[in-house]
């Protein structure tokens, strides 16, 4: 019943229903990222445990990227396999991520494991911080496999259109990330270990939800433990596919590094605190934006297998709506009231003051971050991975890195110089992305396809 109404139903019927629930998903996702700092903020010595947690984020992002990579990478591939009609071949994209994700999680658990202390050394902790972000990455990485398993095998519930399930699955591990944090943080006296361990318990909660639905009778992909025999030609076209979801988190951690160590060079703890305040904000933007593409993705990847183009077509409109309204409306209230969104996460007066300098120059670049968001999930649902890669690398590797660099130096305008590369690229990416996008829906939904019905909402 699911995979007929992603061919016949409505499709702002369907898109409200499909998306409202990845929507709640991101958000418990947002609550996740937000709860831990906020608790952390009212420690005693919040401050430095801010910029420790912020020092952690891009070994956070390493296992982020890797969950993408299987399973953004084959979930809109096993959509369409289902749009076809050939379930088993579906369920082959299904055991192969979730093998893989078991073997990259173990692996990374060892490595981090071992070489911890100097990692965040190099990653910027200084004297300070750095008892914080050990005790914080010694529990966090230990959930390594729970944390991929869940949120990767959870792409391939919601590609079958079983979107309120994976909205639960994040839903549980929220709910008890918010109960644990403040019992081990404060009541327990753990600090930032109780942070850490209060995210693992909820991750493992999350991981058995997702095993039970996936090998339970109501899911139409089942995990087969059985049937499974690897396929190179199935790893290399999930690697495709999730090359550039793998490589927008990978970069993610790479510029949350290059941001960390910029912002220590130029304010010291305190700026670095105030970064991780700042990443935050944006995963509030971003999160919501990618509920929305991520509801309109099984939508998109099914009709195109179909090749129901007109459905694709409609579908890519309505999405495109949604998004701009939103990152509109959220940018514009992040950029004109920063001090009432900093004051939830500390009570410091030193991180409010530069915090509010740096929020709505960081952010500014925000408001078409609904329309970058949605041409590359776009890409991804039509198995244009390429496409969505290179823009991927377009906005990070060449505008963002060099820029994050060249603007302070240039400028001489310190920790604002570096908060202005963040809009700039957004920018030029949002535009450039745009041209790129028309060419790319009339090639792939001839002979009828019209973007600029798409675009202007036609």
């Amino acid at each position: 019943m699911e995979s007929n109404a992603l061919k016949t139903e409505p499709i702002a019927t369907l898109l409200v229903r499909m998306a409202l629930p990845a929507i709640c998903a991101q958000l418990v996702t947002l609550l996740y990222n937000l709860v831990d700092r906020v608790f952390i903020g009212q420690m005693e010595n919040g401050t430095l445990a801010m910029a420790a947690i912020g020092i952690c984020a891009p070994i956070v992002t390493i296992v982020t990227a890797f969950t993408n990579l299987f399973g953004r990478g084959g979930a809109p591939l096993a959509a369409m396999e289902m749009g076809k009609k050939h379930i088993e071949r579906a369920e082959q994209y299904v055991n192969h991520s979730f093998f893989a994700l078991a073997l990259v999680s173990l692996t990374i658990t060892f490595l981090v494991s071992l070489f911890k202390k100097p990692i965040l050394i190099a990653f910027g902790a200084s004297d300070a911080t750095l008892p914080f972000a050990l005790d914080y990455l010694s529990i966090y990485i230990a959930g390594t496999f729970f944390i991929q398993l869940s949120v990767g095998m959870n792409d391939y519930i919601t590609t079958q259109g079983f979107a309120k399930t994976a909205m639960t699955t994040t839903a549980i591990g929220a709910i008890l990330n918010t109960l644990l944090d403040p019992l081990f943080i404060f009541g327990l006296g753990w600090g930032v270990r109780g942070a850490a361990l209060a995210t693992l318990l909820s991750q493992m909660a999350s991981f058995l939800w997702a095993m039970r639905f996936l090998l339970g009778p109501k899911t139409r992909l089942r995990l087969s433990f059985r049937t499974f025999h690897a396929q190179s030609s199935i790893i290399q076209d999930i690697l495709k596919l999730g090359a550039s979801p793998f490589f927008m988190s990978l970069s993610e951690g790479v510029l949350v590094l290059c941001f960390n160590t910029q912002a220590y060079r130029l304010g010291g703890d305190v700026a670095v605190g105030a970064m991780a305040i700042l990443f935050s904000m944006f995963q509030f933007l971003l999160l919501p934006v990618e509920g929305v593409t991520i509801g309109a993705q099984p939508i998109l990847s099914y009709n195109y297998g179909a090749q129901q183009s007109g459905r694709v077509r409609k579908t890519i409109r309505l999405t495109l709506q949604i998004t701009l309204t939103f990152t509109f409306a959220a940018t514009a209230l992040l950029v004109l009231f920063p001090r009432p969104v900093l004051a939830v996460f500390t009570h410091d007066p030193a991180l409010i003051d530069l915090g509010s300098h740096l929020l709505p120059v960081y952010m500014a670049g925000c408001f078409g971050l609904g329309a970058n968001s949605t041409f590359q999930q776009t890409y991804n649902a039509l198995g244009a991975g390429g496409r969505s890669f290179f823009f991927a690398f377009f906005r990070k590797g060449i505008l963002l890195v060099p820029l994050l660099y060249l603007l302070p130096a240039l400028t001489n305008g310190g920790l604002v110089a570096l908060m202005l590369a963040e809009p700039v690229s957004d920018a030029l990416t949002t535009l450039v992305n745009a041209l790129s996008f028309r060419g790319f829906v009339h090639q792939k939904l001839q002979p009828s396809s019209n973007l600029r019905s798409v675009l202007s909402f036609e």
